[in-house]
């Protein structure tokens, strides 16, 4: 029997998870250095960027959260792998959690349990990781700590739950069948996307979502339920400010497994904002590359839920705005 390559990377990956769950700063450099090739391409959020090699993520990102959150503790809610342009990847998302007792990134310490949102994708060759895209949802940790500096969230925030059904960290025998399904599905959903200028009916929302459908998006958008909730909250924002937005899926890998897909590219989407209505951000006339990881979950032909996570950050510094310094100068007073 041909062994499962789909099962055999989730499983390579969950020796990582684990690393990270039960994590400990003297040991994590070494089990780095064994899953992944000491050459790999890391794309991280804003600010920590491009890396290369396990040392290079211990040193630039583990180590300094680990010093602000000693107990960190890493939990997700899936865990999907599949085949795309011939590169197997594999998906995960969830969140980061532990007490954060020092400051990180100058945000301020809360002292109290704080969660962070992961979304994290790995290409594989030859039983090790060649490159990892990645979005931490840093702006999170900044509300938590009363510390965000940008606009309100049109959407509601919370700590993303994971699946409805429970079965996000799909197990084999990978059926590609099921799989192919649920591709179709979402690629035909985003094609129908593509139809926006047209109108909302061209869009056909619900002939791809389902009508309890669920929109998990990022810190500083926020998450929203039924398709007038994300229409009004998201979508007509989101293409008001921005009409020719087009996703890059040429540069991208999108992968079902079972009743998931995931999507991963860096960069994902581009644009040019030239409109009013998103993030309170004039319309600047300027154009944008976009990181947007993202997972769909497929429920009888239709789509029940999506995860999204924005590096908004980057967003951000494309347009010569420093959130960072604007969070130094509202935190001042307990820096």
């Amino acid at each position: 029997m041909t062994p499962d390559v789909h099962q055999q990377n989730k499983q390579l990956i969950g020796q990582f998870r684990a690393a990270l769950y039960n994590c400990d700063s003297a040991t994590l450099p070494g089990q780095l250095r064994r899953l992944f090739a000491p050459n790999c391409d890391i794309h991280l959020a804003f600010p920590f960027e491009d890396l290369t090699g396990p040392d290079a993520l211990f040193e630039r990102v583990y180590q300094p959260l680990l010093a602000a959150i000693p107990d960190v503790e890493r939990r997700d809610f899936i865990v999907m792998a599949g085949e795309a342009n011939g590169q197997h990847w594999v998906g995960c998302a969830g969140f980061y959690t532990g007490v954060f007792e020092r400051p990180w990134l100058d945000i301020p310490p809360t002292r109290h349990v704080a969660a962070m949102r992961h979304h994290e994708f790995f290409r594989i060759e030859d039983g090790r990781v060649v490159e990892m895209q990645a979005l931490w949802d840093i702006p999170q940790v900044m509300m938590q700590a009363g510390a965000w500096p940008m606009t309100p969230s049109l959407g509601v925030e919370w700590v993303i739950p994971g699946p409805a059904v429970q079965n996000g960290l799909v197990t084999g025998p990978h059926d590609a069948a099921r799989a192919e399904a649920s591709v179709r599905l979402v690629s035909d959903m985003l094609a129908a996307l593509k139809r926006s200028p047209q109108g909302v009916e061209a869009m056909e929302l619900d002939r791809y979502w389902h009508p309890k459908m669920m929109w998990y998006g990022p810190a500083g958008i926020g998450s929203m339920r039924r398709i007038a909730g994300f229409r009004r909250w998201h979508q007509i924002p989101f293409l008001k400010a921005m009409p020719d937005r087009a996703a890059i899926l040429e540069n991208g890998a999108l992968f079902g497994d079972g009743d998931y897909v995931g999507f991963t590219a860096w960069p994902g989407m581009r644009m040019t904002l030239s409109g009013d209505g998103w993030l309170g951000i004039p319309p600047v006339n300027k154009k944008l590359t976009m990181r947007s990881l993202d997972f769909w979950r497929c429920e009888n032909g239709l789509i029940r839920e999506n995860w999204v996570l924005v590096d908004l950050l980057d967003v951000y510094h494309q347009l010569g705005v420093d959130v960072f310094a604007r969070m130094r100068e509202i935190t001042y007073a307990r820096q």
